[in-house]
């Protein structure tokens, strides 16, 4: 393993924003963590925090947890808060599977998913994030009214979340096949990930769905 992979391990130990695991995550406590009862939203998959990160900042009035399953990821945005004083976010090292076993039902306001992997291949379709096995998951912890959020430059992705909405009976309330032909007026699309730079450089259009569990 890369020296610098081990010191970020073991930074990650010591930074007052980072949870691991199962029984770090529920240990966590958000009222006293944060110190409020602000609503609280999920960036899945969220590599190195690139969205929970600026979401944070943009949104003081709201909390972010961003969850990724690999400590090397979430270290870059968990010491990025930290440096910068960010205190409504923090981050989970937790596979995504599991975050019903940690957070309360309709204890969700909204969900970003980022550029998550596409699975393209049709036997893989299960492990795309916005599988109906997912989605139950979502449902259940999502308030009422609650956001999923999901950018992608993945057509495949694209449609096969539309077809897990309908089995799911969940609403699809916005939908762009290239938010940057007719930017939307929403600042949250407007942050960039370093994924989404690189599929724009290579002429990929992004696209995005905004959906609501009722």
């Amino acid at each position: 393993m890369p020296r610098n992979h081990l010191k970020r391990f073991a930074d990650l130990k010591n930074l007052p924003n980072v949870f691991q695991g199962l029984e770090g995550a529920r240990s966590f406590n958000a009222f006293e963590y944060f110190g409020n009862s602000n609503p609280i939203t999920l960036e899945l998959a969220c590599g190195k925090g690139e969205y929970a990160v600026e979401l944070a900042k943009k949104y003081p009035q709201k909390n972010f947890i961003g969850i990724d399953r690999k400590g090397n990821r979430i270290w870059k945005g968990a010491r990025i808060a930290v440096d910068e004083g960010l205190k409504n976010a923090v981050f989970f090292r937790l596979d995504i599977e599991l975050i019903g076993d940690v957070f309360d039902e309709n204890s969700i306001s909204e969900i970003w998913i980022a550029f998550p992997d596409p699975y393209p291949k049709t036997k893989q379709a299960k492990k795309r994030l916005t599988s109906p096995q997912y989605l139950q998951i979502y449902k259940r912890i999502l308030t009422n009214g609650g956001l999923i959020h999901l950018k992608t430059d993945s057509e495949i992705l694209l449609e096969s979340t539309l077809k897990s909405l309908e089995r799911e009976d969940m609403w699809l309330v916005k939908r762009y096949d290239d938010i940057h032909l007719e930017p939307p007026d929403d600042n949250a699309l407007a942050i960039k990930t370093r994924y989404e730079e690189g599929f724009l450089e290579s002429g990929r259009k992004i696209k995005y769905l905004c959906i609501s569990k009722s």
